[in-house]
């Protein structure tokens, strides 16, 4: 138990734009895809001209290098993304070759479309790279009683590769 509580102490530090459920989720994410105990982050941020030219932007301590025993492991990119009236809280985990090892709703607010939250569904995400376009109906099902959250998150994980393409093209990652 002490273990657990000095890792989410010691990575927690320097990062304000979580805290409470949505950092604990993360922090989880992490472990669990990456089969790690501790880790570290490093906030990657674009230059200002290159951001722009980013379909999901850098710089709210949203986008990650994963480290652990001073190795890179990995990278993850936390965000948000609209349902029918709220939003959720998303992350895309890549291995160091930018593949999808794995994306995760983290917080999800709506009473309808929680579906978007299972496995069997965001599996399908699994293996995508930067070179991948995600097309919801197409490549990515679609799911009836949650179509705006699951079109949605489609859209994200689109605009997250898209971004991962850029920063690699750009020498960033």
């Amino acid at each position: 138990m002490w273990k657990r509580i000095f890792i989410v102490v010691f990575i927690g530090l320097g990062f304000s734009f979580m805290g409470g459920e949505l950092e604990e989720k993360f922090y989880k994410a992490i472990r669990g895809t990456y089969e790690v105990d501790q880790f570290k982050l490093k906030e990657i941020e674009a230059s200002a001209a290159i951001n722009e030219k980013l379909p999901a932007k850098t710089g709210n301590e949203n986008l990650f290098q994963i480290f652990s025993d001073d190795q890179s492991i990995g990278y993850a990119y936390l965000g948000k993304a609209p349902s029918k009236k709220k939003e959720f809280d998303y992350v895309v985990m890549f291995d160091n070759d930018l593949i999808i090892k794995k994306s995760k709703v983290l917080i999800y607010r709506e009473n309808y479309g929680q579906q978007i939250g299972t496995q069997r569904w965001l599996r399908q995400f699994i293996g995508m790279s930067p070179a991948s376009e995600v097309n919801y109906g197409e490549n990515v099902a679609a799911i009836s009683g949650a179509t705006i959250s699951a079109s949605s998150m489609a859209r994200a994980v689109n605009r997250v590769l898209k971004t991962m393409k850029i920063l690699q093209e750009e020498n960033m990652l």
